[in-house]
């Protein structure tokens, strides 16, 4: 419990516990439906890209020498978006100073009609401050999720009006040159993701 390791795993897993419990958990009637996570669609190539954050306009390309994370979801996903983006933000904390200065993490969402900037700006710094929410119009999202092979599906509301919206849950990691430089599964340990952040930081 005295390891400074630890708590930079574990403050982060608690945040995002409080995070999925205060924006999450619904009485059963009001509960979001469960989604499907979809596989790649196509081996995926990458891409510069400009899409609209709460705080302007943000483009891949205004992050050279940076390594990027991106992942795709929505933020009414009711189990693995909050994993994944939880694993993110493990991942980041593990960075010392210096190299989480030479970082950017980016979640997009799928779910541009709900996904407002308002919501983004309220609810993906909750898991860590140096991730961003990104969001287009449905045709733009379209393009870059086509650029990364990121297949989407929204589904048939049910009675309640509420909807899931299946998804591939890959996080995609770029490297300084703005070059894909590899997926990663959902599920990964955030350790290994931290390791392949540190690599693609090596000079």
């Amino acid at each position: 419990m005295n390891n400074p390791k630890y708590w930079y795993f574990l403050i982060p897993s608690l945040m995002a516990l409080l995070v999925w419990l205060a924006f999450f958990w619904q009485p059963e009637a009001n509960r979001e439906p469960a989604h499907n996570e979809l596989p790649i669609a196509e081996a995926p190539k990458g891409g510069d890209f400009t899409l609209q954050s709460p705080s302007g306009p943000v483009s891949l390309a205004d992050h050279r020498g940076k390594v990027v994370l991106l992942y795709f979801g929505y933020t009414f996903c009711p189990d693995v978006c909050p994993t994944s983006l939880a694993a993110i933000a493990q991942a980041l904390s593990g960075l010392a100073p210096a190299e989480l200065d030479r970082v950017a993490a980016f979640f997009i969402t799928v779910d541009p009609e709900r996904d407002t900037l308002d919501v983004l700006k309220t609810y993906i710094p909750y898991f860590h401050p140096r991730l961003a929410g990104l969001t287009g119009t449905p045709d733009q999202i379209a393009a870059v999720a086509q650029r990364y092979g990121v297949r989407y599906m929204k589904q048939k509301p049910d009675a309640n009006g509420l909807y899931s919206v299946d998804h591939s849950a890959s996080t995609y990691l770029i490297d300084r040159n703005g070059q894909l430089a590899g997926t990663l599964p959902h599920g990964l340990p955030p350790q290994q993701m931290l390791e392949r952040i540190r690599t693609l930081l090596k000079p």
